[in-house]
């Protein structure tokens, strides 16, 4: 099976760049089923690539090879194998029990999606390609990590514009009463994880240097994290030795495993609270009010996957930072982020710095942060990069 692409669209295949759109393809030789393994051609006829076929998706094919060689067991294993050990070299498991093992394009397994939690992988497969090979990757998964539980927790929306349907479930082995609820360990603390029912595959893995660095800058502060959802830098705030951490979101579930997290570590339930509700609304709440902290934490939801959203994701992410601001001591620190691959790092720079000037305030950006090293970013795929943070101070 093969697929032609149109005169002068093979380029971004030429640069190794994995997506091939449909409106980039001429015709489609055969009838490939979906999932399976096609190989794209220019106009002229050359081989650029193997790639999985999506009859459903805008992204029609995803490259698993820019090399004319089989994909087969043999293949996913050698792509598995490499994975594992650039997050073995890079020694992640010193950091935490909770790494990524595979991260889709970046490690050359499109819609691929592997965590691992103690002794569970968690996997999600988000493409038709991914979900071909699913139960071959399974196996391999169990042989190359020693490991016998793999959670799926294939739910996430774009699934649907793969035509594929929701999976959720045991993939392999068994969940123990040992294991749940299960508690992860990093840089010294430990965290309760839902990964059958939590934000993306149970915690935010992305965020783990970055808990880090609130919890070197917290101390002796006043602290608000916003979107806090399980408390990942509220807990490291207070074991940073802040004076106080207000975690907001609009969960009451996730705001009950806050406390629980903030207990399972020691520390000191007296500084800390927490409120629910509508972030947006809080904050002009807490500025009517008078409020001011030393410390704020902006950590929303993804406002704009795609680029066509940015315009309208700019304006929430701008509203939220100007208040920030607005709530903010002199010398405090706003720590915002944004996980929108929409909103590049320049634009929400950008954006940030707009915040501050509506809000009448001079602020300087003292650091720029980034996703963890277990999510690394593939120099032929930036769209890797999704996660965009800035540490700024107020003048």
């Amino acid at each position: 099976m093969t697929i032609i692409l149109k005169p002068g669209r093979e380029k971004s295949l030429l640069r190794r760049h994995p997506w091939i759109f449909s409106g980039a393809i001429a015709h489609v030789d055969g009838n490939p089923a979906s999932g399976s393994t096609v190989s794209a051609l220019s106009s002229k006829g050359e081989f650029l690539a193997q790639a999985a076929y999506s009859p459903n998706s805008q992204i029609r094919a995803r490259a698993w090879t820019f090399a004319d060689e089989p994909v087969d067991a043999d293949f996913f294993r050698t792509k598995i194998k490499s994975a594992i050990e650039i997050r073995r070299r890079s020694k992640v498991e010193r950091q935490s029990d909770a790494t990524r093992l595979i991260y889709a394009e970046s490690d050359g397994l499109p819609g691929l999606i592997v965590d691992r939690y103690g002794d569970v992988l968690v996997l999600q497969s988000l493409t038709t390609g991914s979900e071909f090979w699913k139960q071959t990757i399974a196996d391999i998964l169990l042989e190359e990590t020693g490991l016998q539980t793999i959670y799926e927790r294939s739910d996430a929306d774009v699934r649907e514009l793969e035509g594929l349907p929701v999976v959720t479930g045991l993939l392999r082995g068994a969940i123990t009463d040992r294991q749940l609820p299960f508690t992860i360990a990093e840089h010294g603390l430990k965290f309760s994880v839902n990964f059958e029912s939590g934000h993306k595959t149970g915690f935010y893995l992305d965020q783990r240097a970055n808990r880090l660095r609130v919890r070197e800058l917290a101390d002796g502060r006043d602290v608000l994290d916003c979107f806090c959802y399980t408390g990942g830098f509220s807990v490291n705030a207070l074991a940073g030795g802040a004076k106080s951490v207000l975690s907001v979101d609009s969960s009451a579930d996730a705001l009950k495993l806050v406390s629980e997290n903030v207990a399972l570590n020691g520390l000191p339930a007296s500084s800390h609270a927490c409120c629910e509700g509508d972030v947006f609304q809080l904050l002009r709440k807490f500025r009517d009010e008078g409020r001011s902290f030393d410390m704020i934490i902006l950590d929303p939801p993804k406002f704009a996957p795609t680029a066509a959203q940015a315009e309208k994701a700019a304006r929430g992410y701008k509203d939220i930072n100007l208040l920030a601001f607005k709530l903010l001591r002199a010398g405090g620190l706003l720590v915002t982020f944004s996980c929108s691959g929409g909103v590049d790092a320049s634009l929400f720079q950008r954006i940030v710095a707009g915040a501050a000037l509506d809000a009448g305030m001079d602020a300087q950006i003292v650091e720029h942060l980034a996703q963890a090293s277990d999510h690394p970013i593939a120099l032929n795929f930036p769209e890797g990069a999704y996660l965009k943070g800035l540490v700024c101070v107020k003048g």
